[in-house]
């Protein structure tokens, strides 16, 4: 494990005003302000249930290639469902992604007033019918990530000197995005352009990874190199998206990232990331414990819903509504 990404135990800060609150936030500002990139252990997920959505993205991915096609995400306005292997390129100097993925989350009804809004990500799941068992399971997930995403954003506002349940109003009506990936093996005649996914920060809050033995995630320091981020059993990685310098008025860091599946002897590595972002129509602006007297902030207001269509309109040259975040 590289010791520039810290390990930070969440025991005895779990819950609001535990004993260690303070120092996990004083631990969870170091690493903000460098690399945007912690490992958590002590989160509470049984590591029983980690393993068994690995085992259920290994019985997805097996899937024949049709049954998986049947609930292609791009059949649906919120982009949830299966995105076959190359179908995404994150880092646009690189070559299509290695990868296959599957995307699902918090479910809205049809008559939720953001799903009657066109807001992106809000609405209901695709799920194929050879699995009936996968959404119970995928939901008991995201419950456990929802409940580990809103309390790093508890720690994450003591550690900016803001009272603990400050973030807790942008919780109203969340966006949560868990997303299955499976990277087949590193070519062996593959060029320094090809990746299980280019480099690129997300654009959201807090990622939430889960990632197996065969490791291939690097993350590019402050100082331009790129270290592994080594898969350390029974933690997750957690790096903060694209929306956290906003709201921080750039004091954490959001680092680029990449994955290389170069290690896996000729196996496919799985990864689960979890996607927090908060309600849509919250609001983001730099908070005042981040804006030096006299100063104007680096940011200006805008809702989440306009960031991401932000980082789109960044990234595709369009103001359409952003798709799921990488």
């Amino acid at each position: 494990m590289s010791t520039s990404i810290p390990v930070i135990d969440l025991t005895g800060a779990r819950l609001p005003g535990g004993p260690r609150a303070a120092e996990v936030a004083h631990a969870l500002r170091e690493a903000g302000t460098r690399s945007g990139f912690f490992y958590v252990r002590g989160h509470g997920v049984p590591q029983a249930m980690v393993q068994a959505q690995f085992a259920l993205a290994q019985r997805f991915f097996d899937l024949p290639l049709e049954a998986k096609q049947a609930i292609d995400l791009r059949r649906v306005p919120n982009m949830r469902g299966y995105e076959s292997l190359g179908a995404q390129t994150l880092d646009a100097t690189a070559r299509p992604d290695l990868k296959e993925s599957f995307y699902c989350g918090l479910e809205y009804a049809d008559d939720h007033p953001y799903v009657l809004r066109g807001h992106h990500s809000y609405g209901r799941n695709q799920w194929p019918a050879d699995l009936p068992d996968m959404p119970g399971q995928c939901y008991a997930y995201i419950a456990a990530m929802q409940t580990l995403a809103q309390r790093l954003m508890q720690l994450m506002a003591l550690s900016l000197d803001l009272p603990e349940d400050f973030f807790d109003h942008t919780h109203d009506n969340p966006m949560g995005t868990l997303r299955l990936l499976r990277y087949p093996p590193h070519p062996d005649n593959a060029d320094e352009r090809t990746f299980g996914a280019g480099a690129h920060t997300d654009w959201g809050a807090i990622t939430i990874l889960a990632q197996d033995a065969h490791g291939g995630l690097e993350v590019q320091m402050p100082e331009g190199d790129w270290v592994p981020a080594t898969p350390v059993e029974g933690c997750f990685v957690v790096n903060l998206g694209d929306m956290i310098p906003r709201w921080t008025n750039g004091r954490y860091h959001s680092n680029p990232h990449r994955v290389r599946n170069v290690r896996s002897g000729g196996a496919p590595r799985h990864s689960i990331p979890y996607f927090y972002n908060p309600d849509y129509e919250a609001r983001v602006e730099p908070v005042a414990t981040c804006v030096p007297a006299g100063t104007a902030p680096l940011y200006e207001p805008c809702t989440v819903g306009e960031h991401l269509r932000q980082m789109y309109a960044r990234t595709y040259g369009s103001k359409t509504d952003a798709p799921a975040m990488a």
